[in-house]
């Protein structure tokens, strides 16, 4: 049987293969924007930190040197610490949300009587598809996190909260059993149903404008400016989330799993608004643009 048959016969595993592929290519490549990201992310949580009866400043306060201090202080290979499990993560959610979308498309929400999928079903298909994925690989984003700060943890002079991807998973599951490794759940979704309705809204509105009020043809050009414009928006619409996020799942936890530092989501956005400013939620909003158009 020919490859091309094969295909038709299996259009959703092909669809899954290259997807997966692809995924983990873009993860190795924009991983050192992530790591970034997340470390900015919990930088001044809690606002004043006191030691010795002084206040501690940021360690970092930019992208740009929060990536050289990782290069300096903790080597060059670190800023791919924690890829494995992010790998792992971007393939369940793209693969997921891939085929959930299709799904929903065909057998849900359906197409137009000229076979056309209208935009609004789409936006809803987007958000929908986008929030399943990212709720099917949140334990592997809870891993990545812990991971990502483990070199922090070390420079701080703290013993290492995990070895690597599998016993990140078995003290997680140890400590807070199944429902341990979901974490910080909740603002996961919630960021990936955002990003996922920005992203799409704002990008063919943007090519659309561009194709009709200016001489840009429909090229690589006009693609390129409407996905700097979409995840701008994107970032903008989910950053916030994705800070109370990182924080929840980043917080110390005792021997039932239970959140030190934050009872819920809820508690985490009013806490980090109430201590360091409304700005706070949008810390690591830089890297977190510059990945999603890339």
């Amino acid at each position: 049987m020919s490859p091309v048959q094969e295909n038709s016969r299996w259009p959703r595993v092909s669809k899954f293969t290259l997807s997966a592929c692809a995924a983990t290519v873009a993860e190795l490549v924009t991983f050192p924007l992530d790591l970034t990201k997340t470390r900015l992310q919990i930088q001044g949580e809690g606002g004043s930190r006191q030691h010795g009866g002084n206040v501690q400043p940021p360690k970092y306060r930019g992208m740009l040197s929060t990536a050289l201090g990782i290069v300096r202080e903790e080597g060059p290979l670190k800023l791919w610490q924690g890829v494995t499990p992010a790998i792992y993560r971007h393939i369940v959610y793209s693969g997921g949300r891939m085929l959930a979308y299709e799904q929903l498309r065909e057998s849900v929400l359906g197409r137009s009587e000229d076979g056309v999928f209208p935009v609004w079903k789409a936006v809803i298909g987007s958000m929908i598809s986008g929030a399943l994925g990212q709720f099917i690989a949140s334990p592997t984003d809870l891993v990545k996190i812990q991971m990502q700060m483990e070199g922090r943890r070390r420079l701080e002079g703290k013993p290492p909260r995990v070895h690597g991807v599998y016993h990140a998973f078995t003290k997680i599951l140890a400590e807070g059993g199944i429902r341990g490794l979901w974490a910080g759940w909740v603002p996961n979704v919630q960021r990936a149903a955002l990003v996922n309705l920005g992203d799409l809204m704002t990008y063919d509105t943007v090519k659309h404008f561009l194709l009709r009020n200016t001489s840009i043809p429909d090229n690589s050009i006009c693609h390129g400016l409407a996905s700097i414009c979409s995840g701008l928006v994107a970032a903008i619409m989910g950053t916030p989330a994705d800070v109370v996020k990182t924080r929840v799942m980043n917080q110390p936890r005792d021997s039932n799993g239970r959140g030190l530092l934050y009872k819920s989501s809820t508690d985490c956005l009013v806490q980090s608004v109430r201590k360091e400013g409304f700005f706070s939620l949008y810390k690591g909003f830089l890297p977190t643009w510059f990945r999603m158009v890339l």
